[in-house]
């Protein structure tokens, strides 16, 4: 109990805009504090006190022979929070707990009452948005603590850690250090290089058509119609062949010949209408956004990564604009249902709105139906040009997006008629067909319902048809038509789309892999392990993730399996339903099951047997070629020369040797650059990179100074010239060493025509431009001068001068070659842009923090961007861009940092103190064991 009954009430939520939006809804006698995220977690074996290492924590931070029970501790960085909390605590007659209302918010909310062990009567304080009428709702209907909740998603925080410590392991030892494998994100790896598989299996094929420009009339009445069959025979399109590059079905394939020759007869015979069939168009809005369709939509409407997407509703979550982000559900509440219809009535018309809301079911396996789906806020919905001065850039473009989406879903079906018209026409004697066909059609939308309001983005499809709204003419059956266009045209048919971040949200949604909260991470983490790389919007696989997606299919087959995954992610569901036991379901998991015979994780692992790490690295292209992922990155390898059958070992005339020397004792090999995608590498690529690898380089000349033969190359980096050493300057080592001159190629230098001058000023670099004189001043005052050298040399990030110390960036790389003295004095002469010699203007400016008072600014230091009020500086984060960069999340990032605290560096100790402070660290062992003892009693 608080001193004296103070009356005051304590609110923890996580995110300090979530708190300070809060706090203005509730009265002086509330205190509204954030935790910042999760305050304690388990710890890696590294960081945990000698006794509880040696105990039975300590391979995984989880006793799993007691239940799996967990060993917490509070995060470092996270001790002055806590303090924080404890002090408000004291003064407090009630503390309510209102992280988010799903299994992590509960989870945080458990933490919470674990650590601070509160006196006072606690309560959970639920809510999907944040406006002044949910709130107040909210703090007078709380709750009790969901203990399901937290033992699924304490499950499942043990569940990745075992996974992610037994697995991880067998990465390193057999692929490579440093690599991680996760319960989701190695699946989702597994789907990336699935569809990449597909592409290098992928045959293309060549077919033709014929589309032609008709009309009944006037050239104003004129249509478009493609080429439908040829004698019966439907004309093959892309559809109709597979993956090889073989024809499917019955169908009539036209090459050139064929296709320009039906295409010329077609031009003058007499062409009509066979039949014309319309019937009626009806398009249904799409559902309200739940977590992976706001991702999707967001990806192809905005062009924001699903982390990105997140981070914005997050923001616009926190500051009362749109309900809780983080949802399976697509339903919509009583007074949501209510705004939408209103605000489309007023907006649109009557006509817009149907008589009876719409409701809509999910559709996607292990969807929870917990919350809302995500609205605008509120039982008034605000229009875009409401919040048009309180929004920027993304925030503003996503929430315009939820709310067209919301407004849409409550409105009419889009209404009109399709019509498809079939022309045909005999051919003259002499042509490839007798009787040909085309086929037109059209689509005219008589009434828009929703699509006045909103219109969903769609991704690239593989044989796309083009069912744009266009009207044709009104025709009859019988009524001739006079050709205006006839053309024959060529296709190739299309390997499968890579995934882009939408698409694979959407993949991952239908197989039940994972949950909203988790895809954004899932792909980031994926991206920043170096498994999968962007290329534009879609996501390539890197070799390396090849390779460990082969390993984790032939010895942990099991754990990558689609539908196991999903079972997973439904058994969870069961324990978070309170239908499930936590330490039943991990005891199964991990030490397996022997009423079904299922074999745990444990078990797995020990009886790996033997696993070959070279051919886990090696992946077949073809031809005599693999690609071997080495230790220091992937590289082609030929195992069987050009010239030789693999099949058969027998040797044709065109084998040249399988080695660069000829003589068969070493392979050739090549390393592939990042800039060449799996699919790309085919064995003629392959054969290129070992031709250009085996080629010692074209000597251009000798160097006049000292007879040296200088080459020319292609590296790993780039083209670059270099000097050949004799054996024995080659051969002397320590300080006598002689390292050959080496410089790349400037970026408009051609390898192919490069001649031995250009090559010599390229090794001559760096350049001396000149000396300059300098005045210093010393410390006694006196001025004196001296000579200091101006040489301009080529760096990692670009040409430069540097005098002394001081170096100053060039536009060009010519420069180098050619700057003066006295433009160079010129360029010293002026400020200095960057470094410390001259303060930058801030990048962007806000508004006073509400903390310290101070004007907030974003400046560009040494380790990039930051925000300051000039007390505190916190970094901006990776997503965070300075474009969208709004005053609530620069203020965001410096609560956080003022959470953290100061950064401290450790300092060696003197030695007067060496025995105070070995007492010190004994009492911190001591307070770790008794925490760790209450830390892992569950409530």
């Amino acid at each position: 109990m608080s001193p004296a009954g103070t009356g005051r009430k304590l609110v923890i939520v996580e995110s300090p805009a979530k708190a300070k939006t809060i706090a203005g809804y509730l009265g002086a006698d509330w205190d509204v504090e954030a935790s910042v995220g999760h305050i304690r977690d388990i710890p890696t074996p590294s960081e945990m006190p000698a006794e509880i290492k040696k105990g039975p924590f300590g391979k995984f931070g989880v006793d799993v022979d007691n239940d799996f029970e967990p060993y917490y501790v509070v995060d470092s960085d996270k001790k002055k929070k806590v303090a924080e909390l404890k002090r408000l605590l004291k003064n407090a007659d009630e503390l309510y707990l209102a992280t988010d209302e799903d299994r992590e918010g509960e989870a945080i909310a458990w933490h919470l009452l674990e650590t601070l062990q509160p006196r006072v009567p606690v309560k959970r304080m639920v809510f999907h948005e944040i406006t002044k009428e949910a709130i107040q709702r909210a703090a007078s209907n709380t709750r009790d603590l969901d203990t399901a909740l937290v033992d699924a998603q304490e499950t499942r925080r043990i569940l990745d850690r075992l996974y992610g410590y037994e697995i991880s392991p067998v990465l390193w030892r057999k692929v490579k250090a440093g690599l991680s494998a996760g319960r989701v994100q190695s699946v989702a790896t597994r789907m990336v290089v699935e569809r990449e598989r597909e592409r290098m299996a992928f045959r293309s094929a060549n077919y033709w058509d014929v589309e032609g420009d008709f009309t009944p009339d006037a050239e104003a009445s004129a249509f478009t119609a493609r080429l439908s069959s040829v004698d019966g025979r439907r004309v093959a399109s892309g559809r109709d062949f597979g993956d090889d590059g073989r024809l499917k079905g019955d169908v009539a394939h036209l090459d050139e010949t064929a296709a320009t020759g039906i295409a010329t007869a077609v031009m003058s015979a007499d062409v009509s209408v066979v039949s014309v069939a319309e019937k009626p168009y009806t398009r249904r809005p799409s559902a309200p956004f739940t977590t992976s369709t706001l991702q999707q939509e967001a990806s192809r409407k905005l062009r924001l990564s699903s982390k990105n997407a997140m981070r914005v509703a997050q923001r616009l979550y926190e500051n009362g604009y749109i309900t809780y982000m983080r949802t399976d559900s697509t339903a919509l509440s009583q007074s949501a249902l209510t705004a939408a219809r209103q605000q489309a009535r007023d907006l649109y018309g009557g006509d817009y709105v149907p008589d009876a809301p719409r409701n809509y079911a999910k559709k996607v396996k292990n969807a929870q139906e917990a919350h809302e789906a995500i609205r605008p806020a509120g039982d008034r919905f605000r229009t875009p040009a409401q919040v048009a001065g309180e929004l920027r850039g993304d925030e503003f473009a996503l929430y315009e997006l939820i709310w067209k989406r919301t407004i849409a879903s409550q409105m009419a079906d889009a209404r009109g008629s399709t019509a498809t018209v079939r022309l045909g026409a005999d051919l003259a004697s002499g042509a490839p067909a007798e009787r040909v066909e085309f086929t037109a059609s059209g689509t005219v939308i008589t009434f828009r319902g929703f699509l006045a309001a909103y219109e969903e983005g769609r991704d690239e499809q593989r044989h796309a048809s083009n069912d744009e709204e266009r009207r044709l003419p009104r025709l009859g059956e019988g009524a001739a038509l006079r050709t205006l266009r006839a053309e024959a045209g060529g296709h190739d048919t299309s390997p499968p789309a890579r995934y882009t971040e939408a698409t694979l949200v959407k993949a991952m949604e239908e197989k039940g892999i994972g949950r909203p909260s988790t895809y954004a991470s899932t792909i980031g983490t994926i991206q920043d392990r170096g498994y999968v790389s962007n290329r534009g919007n879609a996501l390539v696989p890197s070799w390396l993730a090849f390779a460990v997606t082969r390993l984790m299919e032939e010895h942990f087959t099991r754990l990558v399996d689609y539908d196991f995954t999903a079972s997973m992610e439904e058994d969870l569901d069961e324990i978070a339903g309170g239908n499930a036991q936590r330490a039943t379901w991990l005891k199964r998991f991990y030490f397996g099951d022997e009423a079904s015979s299922s074999e745990g994780l444990r078990d797995l692992v020990a009886d790996l047997g033997e696993i070959d790490a070279r051919g886990i690295s090696t992946i077949e292209i073809g031809d005599g070629i693999v690609v071997r992922v080495g230790r220091y990155g992937p590289y082609v390898e030929e195992v069987a020369p050009a010239g030789v059958d693999l099949s058969t070992g027998e040797v044709s005339d065109t084998y040249a040797g399988d080695s660069a020397s000829g003589d068969g004792s070493t392979p050739r090999r090549a390393t592939i650059n990042d800039d060449i995608a799996p699919d790309e590498m085919t064995p003629e690529k392959a054969r290129e990179l070992l031709e250009t690898a085996a080629d010692d380089g074209r000597v251009l000349g000798q160097d006049p100074e000292n007879g040296r033969d200088i080459v020319a190359r292609a590296g790993r980096y780039g083209p670059y010239v270099t000097e050949v050493l004799d054996e024995e300057t080659a051969a002397l080592k320590g300080k006598a060493k002689v390292k050959p001159r080496t410089a790349s190629l400037f970026k408009d230098m051609d390898l192919a025509t490069l001649d031995l001058e250009t090559a010599l000023r390229l090794l001559s670099l760096p350049r001396v431009v000149g000396v300059t004189t300098e005045t210093v001043t010393g410390e006694d005052g006196k001025e004196t001068t001296k000579q200091v050298e101006i040489t301009a040399q080529n760096g990692r990030y670009g040409p430069y001068l540097k005098k002394g110390t001081d170096s100053r960036s060039l536009e060009t790389e010519q420069q180098l070659f050619d700057i003066t003295l006295e433009q160079a004095e010129a360029i010293y002469a002026q400020p200095k842009q960057r470094g410390r010699a001259a303060a930058k203007p801030p990048l962007k400016e806000f508004a006073a923090d509400p903390v310290s008072g101070r004007p907030v600014v974003v400046k560009d230091g040494r380790f990039g961007e930051y925000v300051t009020d000039g007390e505190t500086n916190a970094t901006l984060r990776r997503d965070d861009d300075l474009e969208t960069l709004t005053q609530e999340r620069a203020f965001e990032l410096l609560a956080e940092k003022r959470a953290k605290g100061p950064t401290t560096r450790k300092r060696a100790a003197k030695k007067t103190t060496k025995k105070s402070a070995a007492k010190k660290t004994t009492t911190k062992k001591t307070t770790a064991k008794k925490t760790a003892k209450k830390a892992t009693k569950k409530a």
